[in-house]
């Protein structure tokens, strides 16, 4: 895919070996080369001679491949504790944005790893822990710099770590299912009178699929309760997430309901099993079907920086490799409606680049260099390893 390559003003050309391009075709171009004007793709594709005006970029022995993309991540306070208000367990106006620190280090360890867009959600202390942000781990920005949405989605915990000591109905799974049905009834009810409630706004902007919503549920009878009422019941653009331990003995269910699954931080399950064999949980919901299915770290569970890792360790134990590559890339993107901006190196998309020097998923690569937006965000020889 070309644009119309003329003279630029903010131009940059990358030759590189190799181009993963992980769009709708799965195109993989070698040698080759992406142009970027105004933190835009505007080429991708075979070796090409760039417009008079751009500055050319050698990385003829690299493979580049697009930025990943987390959808499970509590880094953002860089350490400061999670975000959690444990006073009710509904918090649908709460909002994890506030506890945002640009540039922290754990921030800057996900950018050298290659993760350039993140959804920074509330922990999982409540049934609803309230709305994450969607934001990019440039290493040097203000906030307004490095936020591509300040509200970008709910967060629900609807299994285990919810699950409340302090009397009130969250102290059982059918509590939990109870009060959590009882807001989005609430919430749905309130957006469709047109009643102006700040408290519910974005809950109910998730009700009329405005805004997704992710679901911490790990075993099988969270994961089919999650996908029962998200998706059967309220037709959200949910995404179920964890999906560990004996969760994939479900995914025939799952699949058949729609529900996009968003699978970590453990990627084997040895629990279940009687006969001691290791079961590839990714590989599983794959057979079973899935589209478009995603990885997490749930950060900082597992480092941030090593959510290629996840890929390579799924692929170890039974997935396609590059359908993990999928999974830390347009899969998240596109199931939380940012595949218009990130996931894959498309004309018209973010120019957030990876440079490795071998396949991303490879643990023998490393990452060489990564711009976000077009701008070169961290540089190995330059700044040393950050992790």
């Amino acid at each position: 895919m070309r644009a119309e390559l003329g003279p630029a003003d903010q131009g940059v050309a990358i030759h590189c070996a190799k181009a993963l391009t992980v769009d709708g075709e799965d195109r993989i171009f070698a040698p080759a080369t992406i142009l970027v004007k105004n933190n835009k793709i505007v080429y991708v594709g075979a070796r090409a001679t760039p417009p008079q005006g751009y500055e050319v970029l050698d990385a003829s022995g690299l493979w580049a491949s697009p930025g990943m993309v987390e959808l499970h991540s509590h880094i953002h306070s860089g350490g400061f504790g999670d975000t959690n208000d444990m006073v009710v367990p509904i918090n649908c106006d709460f909002r994890a944005m506030t506890a945002l620190r640009p540039g922290n280090p754990l921030i800057r360890r996900a950018c050298a790893g290659g993760v350039t867009t993140l959804y920074g959600i509330p922990g999982s202390g409540t049934s609803m822990s309230g709305f994450g942000l969607i934001y990019k781990s440039k290493v040097d920005a203000t906030f307004e710099e490095c936020v591509v949405a300040e509200v970008g989605g709910l967060k629900v915990a609807q299994s285990y770590n919810p699950e409340r000591g302090a009397g009130d109905l969250g102290q059982t799974r059918a509590g939990l299912s109870w009060i959590l049905e009882d807001a989005a009834d609430r919430a749905k009810t309130l957006r469709a009178s047109g009643v102006e409630d700040l408290a519910h706004e974005n809950l109910g902007k998730v009700m009329t699929r405005e805004l997704p919503v992710l679901i911490h549920c790990a075993g099988s009878d969270g994961f089919a309760a999650a996908a029962r009422m998200w998706q059967v019941k309220y037709g959200t653009r949910c995404v179920l997430s964890h999906g560990c331990f004996d969760a994939h003995a479900t995914a025939p269910y799952i699949v058949g309901a729609g529900a996009p699954v968003n699978a970590g931080p453990r990627t084997v399950d040895v629990f279940s099993t009687r006969d001691g064999r290791i079961t590839g949980t990714a590989a599983k919901y794959l057979a079973a079907g899935a589209k478009d299915l995603s990885l997490n770290t749930d950060s900082p569970v597992m480092p941030q920086e090593e959510l290629f890792l996840q890929g390579a360790m799924s692929a170890r134990y039974g997935a396609d490799d590059y359908l993990m590559l999928r999974g830390c890339t347009i899969a998240p993107a596109r199931v939380f409606g940012l595949d218009d901006r990130v996931g894959s190196l498309e004309v018209g998309k973010d120019a957030d680049i990876v440079l490795h020097n071998g396949s991303p998923l490879d643990p023998r690569a490393r990452v060489e260099r990564v711009y976000i937006d077009g701008v070169l965000q961290y540089d190995r020889q330059r700044d040393g390893q950050w992790f």
